[in-house]
């Protein structure tokens, strides 16, 4: 089972509820009375991986608490066109309010779970993990993580607060990448903190020049073609991690895996994906004065 880990999930689906209700489903207020009861399944439209079942669910807790979901479908299942992942049953004025804020979840989740799995499937057999980066949605980070590692890869650090990440403005403000380096050792001695501590170097100057001085713990080559990342793989082999980072897509991720890199990280994911196709379909016609 996939660790869900967000600590603000309440405070993100309290935010979506205020967005899109406001200050009520007039539409569906027009049309039924608070008793009136119905059932809706949730139907895949499309293959793929199915992520943020969790999220679903606090949300309908949160609507209506006397909800009734019956799931079929658990994250990390593999999904096919056709396939019901759950139903829910009560109040249709609480299921028509909860419906998009459903849909936008799992949607966007699920299609985070499924160009993740897709690309982790190309690299079978290597040691090379994939990482995802910090080109998320404001405020949903730790959502669309959580998706990527229901699809199978790896989270690179969170934020900016749990790994010292040297990149490319940073060691021009410093003049250098030697000098960014003893920067950040100095502020880790004063600051009585302990990061691991990953630089990215754009060219074979910069790698040497990190592999000389040392004093980090992962070298991210940055744009590198695959035949450049070989190189590198072995010039730092067994001194220091190494990540492979830009350019890098589903036709060629296996090429730079083949490499021996340690890491792959992609932006993609969480940027350029495409959410998965699915809807919330009632299921039956309410009965008016049936209370089923």
């Amino acid at each position: 089972m996939i660790e869900f880990l967000s600590m603000n999930l309440d405070g993100i689906i309290e935010t979506a509820i205020r967005e899109d209700i406001g200050d009520g489903d007039h539409t569906s207020l027009a049309i039924f009375s608070p008793d009136i009861k119905g059932k809706a399944r949730l139907l895949i439209k499309e293959r793929g991986i199915l992520a943020g079942i969790p999220v679903a669910l606090k949300v309908f807790e949160k609507l209506d608490p006397s909800l009734m979901i019956e799931l079929y479908k658990k994250d990390g299942d593999e999904i096919f066109s056709g396939d019901i992942a759950f139903e829910v049953k009560g109040s249709i004025l609480s299921i028509l309010a909860a419906e998009r804020l459903v849909l936008n979840f799992l949607q966007r989740l699920s299609g985070i779970a499924t160009l993740t799995h897709e690309i982790v499937s190309q690299i079978a057999g290597w040691k090379t993990k994939i990482l995802d980066t910090r080109k998320t949605t404001p405020t949903l980070r730790e959502l669309e993580k959580y998706a990527v590692r229901v699809g199978g890869g790896f989270n690179h650090r969170m934020g900016l607060y749990d790994m010292i990440m040297i990149k490319d403005n940073h060691v021009d403000f410093a003049r250098g990448v030697v000098n960014a380096i003893e920067s950040v050792h100095k502020y880790l001695q004063a600051s009585d903190k302990e990061l691991k501590i990953e630089i990215e170097v754009r060219n074979f100057e910069e790698l040497l020049a990190v592999i000389a001085h040392g004093k980090v713990d992962r070298i991210m080559l940055d744009n590198f073609s695959v035949e450049d990342v070989s190189s590198a793989v072995k010039l730092v082999r067994g001194r220091f991690e190494t990540e492979a980072s830009g350019g890098i897509r589903i036709n060629n991720v296996r090429e730079y895996a083949e490499t021996g890199i340690d890491y792959i990280s992609i932006g993609a994911f969480t940027h350029n994906f495409r959410s998965l196709d699915m809807s919330l379909k009632a299921i039956r016609k309410p009965l008016w004065d049936d209370d089923d």
